[in-house]
């Protein structure tokens, strides 16, 4: 991909960022459509591919009725088994969970504040509603490029309601805190009263790291919210859980917002199976994510964060012209018949570009080497 005789990315020029126009939604979905091989996560899938997961997985599904018995039921149990809860319910969106869950603790407690990463999914993806919607205070602590420390919440002088924490923390490249950390800071919430939640959503991909069970991570904390769409290649939907007494508020609040549908048991479905496929995965995962990273360690141009992974994702900083990049993306689709970062993302530092990998079933099937030619090819 790269010019005979280049031995490296060449410094842009700055104004370079100006004359690039980025592939619209579209145009990335029907890039995305036409290749048949896919380098992050678990690739697209078609409805048939799906629904034959299903079969294949599960065999004959009950549906349910308004969220109530069959698949969705089952998966429930499952959860509740697998991250140590006494019961979970099944959501159609983890915005919608992790609002109910802030919501009830917040009511219970009587106190309105959520402390919670600069990051975090509610404060930078929501549009507040967990403020416009619910009455809550989200007050973000500590440094937006770093993990949570247990000094941030030490020079919190505010007792709390919830203490919402991410793991992994998804826009700083999948970091985790150690273990004893992990603990010094829940610790510190409930000697406040305070009530903590996990955001969960790719909590299958911290248990490598730990070497500890979902339900162990899960035990630090009053409740918890899992995907099920993003590393386990479900369809959409989610599972809130804690005490009883929180998930049968939670889905008195579910249909509130509109969230009990009369049948759920198609989202469900997808979600257990790939939860009972992808789940035993996730080691070979984080070990391929790793090779990855230690070949690209030498090459020109890369940066990783962090480094090395710790999880399964990583965020790369690239030394390129956002234009360059984009092209180079465009010809492995065109050529290559291969789908990768349509685009990529402006950084504080002007001359760098971001991308995230994360792998999954899709990327076990190029070896690290030919991931890392892939990458450098995109730099050219």
């Amino acid at each position: 991909m790269s010019d005979e005789g280049t031995t490296g990315p060449t410094e842009p020029p700055l104004d370079a960022a100006a004359a690039f126009v980025p592939p619209t939604p579209a145009e990335r979905e029907a890039r995305l459509a036409a290749c048949s091989r896919s380098l992050l996560g678990n690739g697209r899938r078609s409805p048939d591919e799906i629904t034959a997961e299903v079969a294949e997985v599960l065999g004959d599904v009950t549906p349910d009725r308004y969220g109530s018995g069959g698949v969705v039921a089952e998966l429930e149990a499952e959860m509740c088994e697998i991250l140590g809860k006494p019961a979970a319910v099944f959501m159609p969106s983890g915005t919608m969970a992790q609002q109910i869950a802030m919501r009830v603790h917040a009511d219970r407690l009587g106190r309105r504040t959520v402390l919670w990463h600069p990051t975090a999914h509610p404060e930078k993806h929501e549009d507040q509603a967990a403020v416009r919607l619910h009455g809550l205070t989200g007050r973000p602590v500590g440094d937006p490029e770093q993990l949570i420390t247990l000094s941030d919440l030490e020079d919190v002088a505010e007792y709390a309601g919830v203490l919402l924490l991410e793991l992994p923390q998804r826009e700083i490249g999948g970091q985790l805190p150690s273990w004893d950390d992990l603990v010094a800071q829940t610790s510190l919430a409930r000697s406040h009263g305070t009530v903590l939640h996990l955001d969960g959503a790719r909590l299958w991909e911290c248990v490598p790291h730990y070497g500890r069970s979902e339900a162990e991570i899960s035990s630090l904390f009053d409740s918890v919210y899992v995907s099920f769409y993003k590393g386990l290649g479900g369809v959409a939907g989610c599972a809130l859980a804690g005490d009883e007494q929180l998930v049968d508020e939670a889905r008195e609040w579910r249909h509130r917002h509109g969230g009990t549908l009369f049948h759920m048991w198609p989202l469900a479905a997808p979600a257990l199976a790939g939860a009972r496929l992808r789940r035993p995965r996730m080691t070979s995962y984080v070990e391929h994510a790793r090779a990855i990273a230690a070949l690209l360690s030498d090459v020109d141009g890369v940066e990783l964060v962090p480094d090395p992974p710790v999880t399964n994702m990583f965020h790369l900083y690239l030394r390129v012209e956002p234009g360059a990049f984009a092209a180079a993306a465009k010809r492995f689709a065109d050529e290559d018949d291969l789908y990768v970062w349509p685009t990529s993302y402006y950084t504080v530092r002007p001359r760098w570009q971001a991308v995230e990998l994360s792998v999954g079933d899709a990327t076990l099937q190029f070896t690290p080497t030919e991931v890392r030619d892939v990458i450098a090819a995109l730099l050219g």
